[in-house]
């Protein structure tokens, strides 16, 4: 219930207000958009603070600009010899440097976030505790069994769902509706299927003056479904599937043996060994998904009874596999769909001519130029 109302209230009080102040052929740059959105959304789920990075003004906010720093410099030290980095880092020059000032900027943000929820906290009776707003950071502090948690466990924690859940889901939502936009048959099968099952709010909203009390109970009424409804939109969540197979978050995986294994296809792994696999590959490969593997056709995910088809892990590998398969996957194609079908029932989006969809260098598959698009208000 918690992230359902976060999220809805995130869409119709900040998503919804830029896109209509961004009509009549604006150009935009969707991605921008989505990141600021999902970052916002994320903190709000960690630590309960929106730091507003999705506002009209579009203001740059450290903590936001320090993560996008950090996440290159992972991926530069992918690809240059360890001794290289490791070298950067002892004399804190290049790309080191900038990572060393990335977790600085990330540790006093959630070093504050900490202190000022203890002392929120102590001040609270229990009842009073009970129904305070909820985040996984006052979650992890009121832990039953008598546990204390240290400021270094919080950080990490708050760290480690900071970089699972927040440019995966940016880069998802972004080569979805480049993919749409390339697609407009696809386009209009996702807005029937909402239209069959959701009347369309046609009554205007004036973004400008929401009323902070009633905009969750205004975007419960329909100008955002939330995530029981959106259960019901199978073909978007075949079409976001399609988008996950061609397009994966993280393109590629790096596994090493502690000690030497043997993989369940037969292969001999020994210890120290390093496996590098690209989803990205899997995704297009014709052995594993037949000879339209490079079409994006949501089809292949349904059934001839309307239902999603299963897919296995080690085949739909976004999500990865076996003991090491993401607990927030349900909770991300919900989001997802809460954010796609709340924009899709409001605005067209034409790429603008000649842009070129360019992978950035960095550990998520993201646009290198990000995606420009221009917005067209649909006629209800």
């Amino acid at each position: 219930m918690f992230v359902d109302q976060t999220v809805q209230k995130k869409v119709y009080t900040s998503l919804l207000p830029i896109l209509d102040h961004a009509q009549q052929g604006r150009v935009v740059d969707l991605q921008d958009i989505f990141n600021r959105f999902t970052f916002d959304n994320i903190c709000s789920t960690i630590v309960g603070h929106d730091p507003k990075c999705l506002s009209p003004d579009f203001p740059e906010v450290a903590i936001e600009k320090a993560f996008n720093v950090s996440e290159e410099s992972i991926f530069y030290r992918h690809i240059v010899p360890r001794s290289v980095w490791k070298f950067q880092k002892w004399l804190q020059i290049g790309q080191e440097k900038k990572m060393t000032e990335a977790c600085r900027t990330f540790d006093e943000f959630i070093y504050l976030r900490i202190a000022s929820k203890r002392e929120e906290l102590s001040k609270c009776s229990r009842e009073e505790m009970d129904e305070a707003p909820f985040d996984l950071l006052t979650a992890l502090i009121t832990e039953e069994r008598g546990r204390v948690h240290d400021d270094k466990f919080l950080r990490d924690a708050a760290f480690n769902f900071f970089v699972a859940g927040r440019e995966t889901m940016t880069s998802a939502l972004t080569w979805f509706f480049w993919l749409i936009s390339n697609h407009p048959l696809v386009e209009a099968k996702i807005l029937q299927e909402i239209k069959d099952n959701f009347r369309t709010n046609e009554k205007e909203n004036d973004y400008d003056n929401v009323d902070e009390e009633q905009d969750v109970k205004q975007s419960l009424s329909g100008e955002v479904l939330g995530m029981e409804e959106v259960k019901k939109l199978v073909y978007l969540h075949g079409a976001l599937c399609e988008t996950l197979r061609l397009f994966p978050p993280i393109p590629i995986e790096r596994k090493q043996a502690v000690k030497a294994d043997r993989l369940p296809s037969g292969h001999r792994v020994d210890g120290n060994t390093m496996i590098l696999f690209s989803l990205y590959a899997m995704g297009r490969c014709e052995e594993i998904w037949g000879k339209d593997c490079l079409e994006f056709k949501p089809e292949r995910w349904i059934s001839e009874r309307g239902e999603m088809v299963h897919a296995p892990a080690h085949k739909f590998i976004a999500f990865n596999a076996g003991p090491r398969m993401c607990v927030g996957k349900d909770l991300a194609f919900l989001q997802m769909k809460m954010v796609a079908a709340a924009i899709l029932r409001k605005y067209h989006f034409q790429v603008v001519e000649d842009h070129v969809a360019t992978p950035s260098h960095s550990i998520v598959l993201l646009m290198k130029n990000g995606l420009k698009a221009t917005i067209m208000k649909r006629e209800v």
